[in-house]
């Protein structure tokens, strides 16, 4: 995927270059369908979303309590849940994970004299940041792998320079949504320890993690000294992000926060939409990360009886709700049976498509929310054919 392409989160939200109607007409395709794997919050009407975050807000809030200023209130309440829920001393609301993470790095850099941060080449601040580590931070990055998974308690310890932190992001989404096993992450962190660097995770999308490692969000946070959690992604909130960690190095991200323009004036709809998605979405996710490795199996097996050449479910068996498909075939091409699927028969099956990889590859993601709940393994292998039917032979 190119950068650009790669951080739409919602990508069949996104106009292709020269096609000026094709946002609008996917769009349309996903607020008709009758059937998806996920209805992005994108694809409600803004009046519905804001009449919809009002009528929920008192599920979260007092209808008497002050909003927000400059953090405090219904933010500050929002700091302490992330802060109970990760089991850490403090948390601080950040309006983007980019800044969280800058922060963080920037924050450890002084603490550990050592700016250097070790990472996956694929891992969020090396490819959609616009090189921000080094342009605005002045930290430089080191990689101890380039294969598609996390690195190896050995690749760390054989980097072969001094580093201040290892950031691991979980899951690596460019790779796949992609984790290690328990026992792997409780390696590589031992082995960063080892090397007297700092650990801090990229949780973008943390929350989902506790089925793939059968552990709890305390204990898997509990491994590093910081850690990173967007509300938006898997939470549906509206944007936001928080960092929490011991509660001096939490202090200190404010002071910074402040100096990268993050301490805005009022945050009170991104901060009860996040409070709501921890109620609500939050205790869900697990029968997501259930249910995708049903549709994973589900869409292999389709594609080998609808006779499609080649095609690659990635990971064969999720470690989230989310995972890749690949198939041999043009994004233009992918892209116009999925909508005309959406648009004739009202299943919406895949959204954007991308060139990745070898010529003649593509890729899409695949999220599975509450409303692929309701699809049974049969109904996928129904879509996947009528899908494949709309194909060139």
């Amino acid at each position: 995927m190119t950068v650009n392409d790669a951080e739409r989160t919602h990508p069949d939200d996104q106009p292709a270059d020269g096609e000026p109607d094709s946002r609008a007409r996917r769009v349309a395709a996903a607020r008709g369908a009758a059937r998806t794997l996920h209805r992005s919050p994108l694809h409600v009407p803004l009046a519905e979303r804001f009449s919809a975050l009002a009528a929920a807000a008192p599920q979260v809030v007092g209808a008497d309590d002050a909003t927000d200023i400059y953090g405090d209130g219904v933010v500050a309440v929002l700091e302490e849940e992330v802060a109970r829920l990760l089991g850490k001393e403090a948390a601080v609301f950040f309006p983007t994970g980019t800044m969280a993470q800058q922060v963080a790095l920037r924050c450890w850099a002084g603490r550990t004299g050592n700016a250097t941060v070790a990472l996956h080449p694929k891992a969020h601040p090396e490819v959609h940041e616009a090189d921000a580590l080094s342009t605005v931070s002045r930290l430089r990055t080191v990689h101890p792998t380039d294969e598609p998974r996390l690195p190896t308690a050995d690749e760390v310890r054989e980097l072969p320079e001094p580093f201040g932190t290892l950031m691991l992001e979980l899951p690596l989404r460019d790779a796949g949504f992609v984790l290690p096993t328990w026992e792997e992450l409780e390696a590589v962190v031992e082995a960063a320890r080892e090397r007297d660097a700092v650990v801090h995770v990229d949780g973008a999308r943390l929350w989902e993690c506790t089925p793939h490692f059968g552990r709890s969000l305390p204990e898997i946070a509990g491994l590093a000294d910081t850690v990173y959690v967007s509300f938006y992604k898997s939470l549906e909130g509206l944007s936001g992000a928080a960092l929490a960690g011991p509660r001096t190095l939490v202090e200190e991200a404010r002071v910074w926060r402040h100096r990268y323009g993050g301490k805005l004036f009022q945050q009170f709809p991104a901060a009860v939409s996040a409070l709501l998605g921890l109620k609500h979405v939050l205790p869900r996710l697990p029968a997501y990360v259930a249910h995708a490795r049903v549709v994973a199996e589900a869409l292999r097996e389709g594609f080998t009886a609808a006779g499609v050449p080649w095609s690659r479910v990635h990971p064969e068996r999720p470690h989230t709700h989310q995972f890749q498909v690949w198939l041999p075939y043009a994004p233009d091409v992918l892209d116009e049976a999925s909508l005309g699927q959406a648009e004739e028969t009202g299943t919406l099956l895949f959204g954007r498509w991308f060139a990745d990889g070898p010529p003649g590859l593509s890729v899409t993601e695949i999220t599975v929310t509450e409303e692929g709940l309701g699809w049974t393994a049969g109904d996928v292998k129904e879509a996947v054919a009528e899908f494949v039917r709309r194909l060139p032979r």
